[in-house]
C-alpha cells in the first residue's frame, strides 16, 4: 500500500478545498450545494462512464470524500453513494434508464427501509410482507429509524416475499415511490431536538413488479452490497476529526480553574486523553485508506469496511465523552445558543449515540470481522 498521494491527487484536493471555501457558505444561505456538485459531476465521479459517471479511480474519490467530511459539507447523497451503485450492479435496463440520470442530476432523494421494530441487528427476521398480485406486489408492514423519510421521493425497501423460505432467502429488494397511496411517515423526535429518523407504515401499498431489484427472494444479497457501500466511506472517521481539533484548540486556550495561568491543556490527564483520541483518528484514517486502496486494486473490501465503520463510529463516541469532560459545564451547551463553542460538546455527545447502531451495529460488524476476517465459527 502506497501511503502517499500522487501530485495529481493532491492538486485535486486543492481544487476541492477551494470549491468548498467558495460554495459551502452560500449553501448555508439556501443555495443547493449538492446541485452544484452534480453540475461538476462530482456526486458520481467514480461511477462508470457508460452509466453517466466520470470513471474516476477510488483514490480520487477518497480525496474528495475526505475533504467534504472534514469540512462538514454534504459531498454525497444516498442516491449517489448507495442506491445508484446498487442499481448499476443489480438493476434492470429500465431502472437504470429511468433512475440513474435523475440521481446524477440530484433530482430525487432516497431513504432506506430496512430496519423494523423487531428486526434491527437480525435484519433477516424482518416481517414486512409483499404478496404478488398480477403485475404488482401488495406491501404491508412497518419500518423504523428511516432517515430522511419525511423528505424522500423513493425508498429502497426490503420485504418478505416467501414466508416459508429460510429467512435470508425469502426477501426481495424494491424501489418504491414514497407518494404511493398507503404510505404513512411519522417523524421520531431525537435527543437533539431534531426529527431525522422516522417510522414508515405500509398499508396495502401497490408496488409494480418492475420495481424489484435483482432476483425475487434474493434481495438479502442485494442489500448486503448496499450496506457495504454505506460502511466503506471515510466520512465516518474524518467527520469527527474537525470536532476533535476544535476541542484541542479550546483546551489550549481556556484557562484552568486553578490560578497560575495554566490552561485545560496543561492538565496531564486531559492531554493524554486527547492524545489517545488523536492517535485513534490516525488509525481510523489508515483503515479507510485501506478500503479505498483495495477498491482501486479491484479487490472487494468486506470485513475491512466493517473494521473502518466500527472504529470510526466508536471513536466518535469516545471523542464526545472526552470533549464533555474537557469542556466541563460549557460542554453541555447545545447549538443555536450563540455560545463560543456552540454545540461542540452537547450536540456532539447526543448525536453520536446512534452511530454504533446505524448502518449495522458494532456487534453485527464485529461478527463480520470475526467470521469473514478471522475465519472464526459462528457462535
Amino acid at each position: 500500500m502506497d501511503f502517499r498521494f500522487t501530485p495529481e491527487q493532491e492538486s485535486f484536493r486543492g481544487e476541492v478545498r477551494s470549491f468548498i471555501k467558495t460554495e459551502w457558505p452560500k449553501a448555508r444561505e439556501g443555495e443547493s450545494f449538492t446541485r452544484k456538485l452534480a453540475a461538476k459531476g462530482w456526486l458520481t465521479m467514480s461511477w462508470p462512464v457508460e452509466h453517466g459517471g466520470q470513471g474516476a479511480d477510488h483514490m480520487r474519490q477518497l480525496v474528495y470524500n475526505e475533504e467534504m467530511a472534514y469540512n462538514r459539507a454534504p459531498g454525497q447523497t444516498m442516491g449517489t453513494d448507495r442506491v445508484g451503485p446498487t442499481i448499476i450492479l443489480f438493476g434492470t435496463d429500465e431502472q437504470k434508464k429511468e433512475l440513474l440520470p435523475r440521481i446524477i442530476k440530484d433530482e430525487i432523494t432516497w431513504c432506506q427501509g430496512f430496519s423494523e421494530p423487531g428486526s434491527g441487528s437480525d435484519l433477516a427476521s424482518l416481517q414486512t410482507r409483499a404478496i404478488r398480485d398480477g403485475d404488482h406486489y401488495i406491501v404491508n408492514g412497518q419500518k423504523i429509524w428511516t432517515s430522511n423519510a419525511q423528505r424522500a421521493d423513493y425508498i429502497i425497501l426490503l420485504a418478505r416475499t416467501e414466508p416459508d423460505a429460510p429467512k435470508h432467502r425469502g426477501i426481495t429488494y424494491f424501489l418504491v415511490d414514497m407518494k404511493s397511496p398507503g404510505i404513512t411517515v411519522r417523524p421520531l423526535m431525537q435527543m437533539t431536538g431534531q426529527a431525522g429518523f422516522n417510522e414508515v407504515f405500509f398499508d396495502d401499498v401497490r408496488v409494480p413488479a418492475s420495481a424489484v431489484v435483482g432476483e425475487v427472494n434474493r434481495g438479502w444479497y442485494v442489500s448486503t452490497a448496499t450496506l457495504d457501500f454505506e460502511r466503506s466511506g471515510i466520512g465516518r472517521v474524518i467527520g469527527g476529526l474537525r470536532t476533535y481539533e476544535e476541542v484541542v484548540e479550546h483546551a489550549r486556550q481556556t484557562p484552568a480553574r486553578e490560578a497560575g495561568g495554566a490552561t485545560l491543556w496543561d492538565d496531564r490527564a486531559t492531554r493524554l486523553a486527547l492524545a489517545d483520541i488523536g492517535l485513534s483518528f490516525r488509525v481510523g484514517r489508515l483503515l479507510s485508506y485501506r478500503v479505498a486502496w483495495m477498491q482501486s486494486k479491484g479487490m472487494v473490501p468486506n470485513y475491512e469496511a466493517s473494521m473502518a465503520k466500527t472504529l470510526g463510529t466508536e471513536l466518535h463516541q469516545r471523542m464526545a465523552r472526552v470533549a464533555m469532560n474537557t469542556l466541563g459545564m460549557a460542554g453541555q451547551v447545545m447549538s443555536g445558543t450563540g455560545a463560543a463553542i456552540d454545540g461542540l460538546g452537547g450536540n456532539t455527545y447526543l448525536s453520536t449515540v446512534s452511530l454504533t447502531i446505524a448502518a449495522g451495529t458494532s456487534e453485527i460488524n464485529r461478527n463480520i470481522i470475526a467470521q469473514r476476517g478471522l475465519g472464526l465459527p459462528r457462535g
